[in-house]
């Protein structure tokens, strides 16, 4: 009996000390970690969303880029991290939604490791093609491709994030093979775009929206079901040719699984003010290129929870490698 009363007093003393954290939360700075480089559309997020917690706790957020495996490393760090709320994580599409099916083996579980605290944003990507690419249109690019197997390239930020498996899906809706190369992050996967060093990609609309303006990357579609503000000359992949085509990528913040909940719903709280401030809007929205979310903790798992069946669909069907 002893015994069973000192684990049970151990606990409550547990309990007590967890709930006088998250009321103090946070009494220190906290760390967001990016899972992919600086200057990409994650990063971006973080940096505005991290800079207004920072004004409204009085404790800054420092922003950390861990980059790795197309997401990977960085999120499996915050999935080992203590469970305080003082690490938390800039997640989205590609270690969550589309690398559990991509590999055969991931040091983190998505679901199970994690808790979710909010949907941020989510993003149509935009089929671009380097200016010396002879075409103009989706249907002139798929004649191109199929008249060379393989000649025409597309990149990426990575195997398994949404360019990647937008550009895959395309190939096995329309019959086409592009090969794929794979970049550290948006940032030079776009840079090699524009570069001409690849000829297509399937780019987050956030980061090749003013390239496209300046005329340095020729849009052909938008992966999303209506057409973008941003761009309103720009059509579908609906329209331009391709029946039920539609993809967005999306961000949303993240924390170890066992982080109190009264901190996940602090996070949540917050973060979801922040997200209707209307600086914040202007700088993150990309002139209605991406969609603010929002939304509660159990919605943005529940989400997360379709979104790895969703894209393991596509995996199966296009056979999809890690490259």
């Amino acid at each position: 009996m002893k015994t069973l009363a000192h684990t049970l007093l151990a606990l409550l003393f547990a309990c007590a000390s967890l709930a006088a954290q998250a009321q103090n939360y946070p009494a220190k700075p906290v760390r967001m970690v990016v899972p992919y480089p600086a200057g990409g559309y994650y990063d971006l997020l973080a940096r505005v969303i991290g800079a207004k917690l920072g004004e409204n706790w009085g404790q800054p957020v420092v922003v950390e880029n861990r980059v790795g495996a197309n997401g990977m490393v960085g999120t499996d760090f915050v999935a080992k991290s203590p469970p305080d709320g003082y690490t938390i994580l800039m997640g989205g599409i590609g270690p969550f939604g589309i690398s559990p099916s991509l590999y055969a083996k991931m040091a983190y579980d998505p679901v199970r490791d994690f808790a979710p605290v909010i949907h941020v944003a989510s993003a149509p990507n935009v089929l671009v093609v380097h200016p010396s690419v002879d075409a103009r249109s989706v249907k002139e690019l798929i004649a191109l491709a199929r008249s060379d197997p393989g000649r025409l390239t597309f990149s990426s930020a990575g195997s398994g994030s949404s360019q990647h498996l937008s550009a895959e899906m395309f190939d096995t809706m329309v019959g086409v093979k592009m090969t794929h190369v794979p970049y550290k992050g948006s940032a030079p996967a776009v840079t090699a775009t524009l570069g001409g060093q690849v000829s297509v990609l399937f780019g987050t609309m956030a980061d090749v929206v003013a390239h496209i303006r300046a005329d340095k990357l020729r849009a052909l579609a938008v992966t999303s079901a209506r057409r973008i503000p941003a761009l309103p000359s720009v059509p579908t992949m609906i329209e331009a040719g391709v029946p039920d085509f539609e993809a967005a990528a999306w961000f949303g913040v993240f924390a170890p699984a066992a982080v109190p909940r009264d901190i996940v719903t602090k996070l949540n709280q917050d973060i979801g003010r922040i997200l209707q401030m209307a600086d914040v809007l202007e700088r993150i929205s990309q002139q209605g290129s991406a969609e603010i979310v929002g939304g509660s903790p159990e919605q943005y798992g529940a989400f997360v929870r379709a979104e790895i069946a969703k894209w393991a669909k596509v995996v199966k069907e296009s056979g999809a490698k890690a490259d």
